[in-house]
């Protein structure tokens, strides 16, 4: 096997935060439901910038930027990303539906879709509500949703880190909808 020389970052061809936010983005908002993690935060807004996701609502207990712990992870995402807070997030979840965003939980939950199973419109707008790393997402923002998603698991543990739910969800729906 022969092994390929690394790329430098000035070989990555990125583009601005300029040209980000002017850039065509995939019509999915993902919703932070009380995430304590500054790190998860920052990876989130790392994640949603590599995927062009829409934006980003911060709700309840969620940190906001400007942030250093939320820069330590994003390294300057929350720049590019546009976001807004929330003090509840049923109210932000009303106003997505009030704008017809379909939002679904990132939850274990009766009734819940396999994310292997889910199929996206390319028509449609969506949003994601993550949740608090020991509660998930609050059961009242679960019983306004128009479902619920469960990514499969095969292991022992019932549930994985909030900002690898993330980075998992984000990918499937940026492969759906592009």
């Amino acid at each position: 096997m022969k092994y390929r020389r690394k790329l430098k970052v000035e070989e990555l061809n990125r583009i601005s935060i300029e040209e980000f936010q002017e850039a065509k983005k995939i019509p999915l908002i993902v919703v932070l439901d009380n995430v304590r993690s500054l790190n998860n935060i920052g990876s989130v807004f790392r994640t949603s910038d590599a995927f062009r996701v829409e934006e980003i609502f911060l709700c309840g207990i969620t940190a906001t930027p400007p942030n250093v712990e939320i820069h330590k992870t994003a390294l300057g995402a929350e720049d590019s990303v546009k976001w807004r807070y929330f003090e509840e997030t049923i109210s932000a979840v009303e106003e997505l539906k009030a704008e017809d965003y379909t939002v679904f939980s990132i939850e274990q939950a009766e009734n819940s879709i396999s994310l292997e199973s889910v199929q996206l419109d390319k028509n449609k707008k969506y949003a994601v509500i993550l949740g608090h790393e020991v509660h998930g997402v609050q059961q009242s923002v679960i019983d306004a949703s128009d479902g619920c998603i469960e990514i499969p698991q095969y292991g022992t543990k019932h549930s994985l880190n909030v900002s690898v739910t993330a980075g998992i969800v984000i990918w499937d729906f940026f492969k759906q909808m592009q």
